[in-house]
């Protein structure tokens, strides 16, 4: 009985340490003049877009590496010409940036989930999926899992793409700019939807994306630059200074592996190495690979 009581007592404390901190504590919302709401203790953030603006938040804390889950639950109806952007980004000319967008469509067509990665401000890596669910009637689990051999995303847990570092072959990855989470709604019917054929339809307006579940198992950038691993940012444990979590040199093995061809097979609609038309030199280097 005694050792029941223990299981159920590290139970309950797993799944308090699992639970999402406030997004007061994690973000600032930084543009938006309003359109960017912290709700129901923190527990909930709402961007919204309408003629005028969009809105916009970013993380406090700086990584470098890192598993990163946020809940999001897209714009629904006509969501044309509406990209929310959800991204890992460092700043400067030769920036690193990690990215899901998911460009917004007409009611009852899908929306495109956009995925990219920059290396020393050279992007141009896209990826794009359909979702096998309605990303607008309830929330949904998107990842980003970057550690120093893999960069995995992941819906619900469903590895949908596995950028390496194949930097001995001569290709860069992202190891050393910490980069912070961003997230936005904004206004892009020059090309988000059908090519840029499809404009937003204001009459809809506001259009409105949420957020909620933010959790990190991540290296943060400290005060004084160096990164601190084993910090559960984003739930209620306070960071620790230990060491890096599973994370930190976790890779596919062949069961997800097989699940995420399955997904590219199944729901992947755009592949640059597969689009030699788009580079005069050829595809780059990793497609080969």
């Amino acid at each position: 009985m005694a050792r029941m009581a223990v299981s159920v007592l590290s139970i309950l404390l797993a799944t308090c340490a699992l639970a999402a901190a406030s997004f007061d504590k994690e973000f600032d919302v930084t543009w938006g003049d309003g359109r960017g709401k912290i709700l129901n203790n923190g527990q909930l953030l709402t961007l919204g877009l309408d003629k005028v603006s969009g809105s916009g938040f970013q993380s406090k804390h700086e990584y470098l590496f890192g598993k990163i889950d946020m809940q999001l639950k897209l714009v629904p109806g006509n969501s044309a010409g509406t990209v929310t952007a959800y991204y890992l980004s460092s700043q400067g000319p030769t920036h690193d940036e990690i990215d899901f967008e998911f460009l917004g469509n007409v009611t009852g067509e899908p929306y495109t989930l956009h995925t990219n990665v920059f290396t020393q401000g050279q992007g141009q890596r896209e990826q794009q999926f359909r979702l096998w669910f309605d990303p607008t009637n309830d929330f949904h689990t998107y990842s980003i899992l970057w550690n120093p051999k893999h960069i995995i995303f992941m819906v619900d847990d469903m590895p949908i793409r596995d950028f390496k570092n194949l930097e001995g072959k001569g290709i860069a990855f992202p190891k050393n700019q910490p980069m912070r989470l961003y997230s936005s709604l904004w206004n892009a019917d020059d090309w988000a939807t059908q090519g840029g054929r499809v404009k937003t339809d204001w009459s809809h307006a506001p259009f409105s994306a949420s957020y909620r579940g933010f959790k990190a198992d991540a290296c943060v950038v400290t005060a004084g630059g160096r990164p601190r691993c084993g910090a559960s940012v984003g739930t209620d444990v306070a960071p620790g200074t230990g060491a890096a979590g599973e994370w930190y040199n976790q890779e596919l093995d062949l069961t997800r592996q097989q699940r995420m061809r399955w997904v590219q097979s199944n729901y992947m609609i755009y592949n640059y190495c597969t689009d030699p038309k788009r580079f005069a030199q050829g595809v780059p280097a990793e497609c080969s690979m």
